[in-house]
């Protein structure tokens, strides 16, 4: 019986230490969150270094397409050049203000045949030109062609013009012209010719201040200068932006971009545009 007191006390105390050992948590399972100590966690949270485009999808688009050209700033080359005064003669013949230009006759009966040098391949065709003689002074529009034996700086006016300055029994009388920028209420206007498609066009331009120095139309994301006929009318002889838009440039330089407008043969088709008042 004396020897059992310091066994049980033994067993005891064995005891004590094992059940504080199966009671402890498992290395790994309690404390700190994994997801906190995960360095993956820490680097997928903060996204920044890639920001959203704040720039809509449509912008991106605009900016890849071809910009159309620059104006031009210098006046074109032509026979008839801004604020240059010619020297010629008047004579005169009875126009109903149809001609060479292509244009309807029409009830403005100050117009002119210009000289084939001055004509220019139908350059000169609606230009308004300032006449002065003896003192006396009218503004014309060029409508028609006067060819040889017309001399270069020689208008051929209309019978009306003539008689403001001076009496149609002189027959041809010296001048001095320039051309002007007058004031206008019209429009520009296009006219496709009669038989165009979108094979062939000829396009002509109507209502101009100033005279028109080039047209260009627009195909395939371009701009493409037409080459003027001398019967006025600017030609695609392959069909190439028939239908399409449309740019004027005047002597002046000043270009006008007028959209599209569609092949309409005869018909004349007004826009919004105008070159300035010089």
């Amino acid at each position: 019986m004396r020897r059992t007191g310091p066994l049980l006390f033994v067993l005891v105390a064995l005891l004590a230490v094992l059940g504080v050992a199966v009671l402890r948590d498992p290395p790994g399972v309690a404390g700190a969150p994994v997801a906190a100590a995960s360095p993956a966690a820490e680097t997928t949270t903060p996204e920044t270094t890639t920001p959203v485009p704040t720039t809509p999808p449509v912008t991106t688009t605009t900016t890849t397409q071809a910009p159309p050209p620059a104006p031009v700033a210098a006046p074109l080359a032509r026979k008839i050049k801004p604020g240059e005064e010619r020297t010629g003669v008047a004579t005169f013949y009875d126009s109903d203000g149809g001609g060479a230009c292509s244009y309807d006759p029409g009830p403005d009966p100050l117009t002119a045949a210009m000289n084939e040098t001055d004509y220019d391949n139908a350059a000169a065709c609606g230009a308004h030109v300032r006449v002065e003689h003896g003192g006396k002074s009218i503004t014309v529009r060029i409508t028609n062609l006067c060819p040889a034996p017309c001399r270069p700086g020689q208008l051929d006016l209309s019978a009306e013009a003539f008689a403001q300055l001076a009496a149609p029994v002189q027959g041809e009388v010296p001048i001095t012209w320039t051309l002007v920028s007058p004031q206008t209420s019209e429009k520009v206007a296009i006219r496709y010719k009669t038989g165009s498609s979108q094979w062939w066009c000829g396009i002509q331009v109507l209502g101009h201040r100033n005279p028109v120095a080039r047209l260009e139309v627009q195909a395939g994301g371009q701009w493409r200068e037409l080459n003027r006929a001398q019967y006025n009318y600017f030609l695609s002889e392959s069909g190439a932006g028939c239908g399409g838009a449309l740019a004027v440039t005047d002597v002046y330089g000043e270009r006008l971009e007028l959209g599209a407008l569609p092949v309409r043969p005869g018909v004349v088709q007004p826009t919004n545009g105008q070159f300035t008042a010089r």
